[in-house]
């Protein structure tokens, strides 16, 4: 009976905001071809690995590939679960309607940078990598008072809806479907922040052959399309 219980139960997971809605589509997807529920709550990224190093019974994990590295480095996933998902680059938006400066080419995006009234920037790995992007150009002390970092768990594309940020970087999947506002473009080539997110199976399932069967999905080729249609490339 025991056994019946827990394979009625879903696969449980937790994720960063980044993947959230390629995650929601993903797992109804494989749901409708496997017939296996699957249950993802998606927090701000400190928050999901903190969960996962307290212990809370989640079946897998999807977070930036060096979170997912340091939960290994601390015994908090299977080893050899992990799996590559997705790598996700940093898009820049505005307001809706709002004029759009030229970000072409790096010049470009630092003299608009120095222009914008604030800039918002998120507490994930993209935000943490801006900030050193900022400091390489030597900027990082003029634009400290006009920085605002959107709380955990929060697109930085609220804020800029909300009028509360000029101009605003994220990865482009938690930008792209956002009401009220305009994503106009990607980081140019030669300072693109990449992020890739990775999954592996939680020490503390108790279902792990069904976590890793979903995972196995997740890295496939059949959820290419997926990642391609939330802003990211597969892994």
């Amino acid at each position: 009976m025991a056994m019946d219980d827990t394979l009625s139960q879903p696969i449980t997971g937790i994720s960063s905001m980044a993947t959230r809605n390629l995650l929601a589509e993903l797992v109804e997807e494989y749901a409708r071809r496997v017939g296996e529920r699957v249950a993802i709550e998606s927090v701000g990224g400190v928050a999901a690995a903190r969960r996962v190093q307290e212990g809370e019974p989640f079946d897998i994990v999807v977070l930036a590939a060096d979170a997912i590295e340091r939960l290994a480095a601390d015994g908090r996933i299977v080893p050899g679960s992990r799996v590559d998902l997705a790598r996700s680059g940093v898009a820049i938006a505005v307001a809706a309607g709002a004029p759009r400066p030229d970000i072409s080419t790096a010049a470009a995006l630092r003299e608009a940078v120095l222009a914008a009234r604030n800039v918002g920037y998120s507490t994930g790995p993209s935000g943490t990598q801006l900030m050193l992007l900022f400091e390489r150009w030597g900027i990082a002390e003029t634009l400290a008072p006009r920085l605002v970092q959107a709380p955990p768990g929060v697109p930085v594309g609220t804020l800029i809806a909300r009028g509360e940020v000029e101009l605003g970087f994220q990865q482009l999947s938690e930008l792209m479907h956002l009401p009220g506002i305009d994503v106009i473009g990607a980081l140019p080539a030669d300072i693109q922040i990449v992020t890739v997110f990775s999954a592996a199976v939680c020490t503390a399932s108790e279902r792990r052959e069904a976590a890793q069967a979903l995972l196995v999905f997740l890295a496939s080729p059949d959820a290419a399309r997926a990642k391609l249609d939330h802003g990211m490339e597969p892994a």
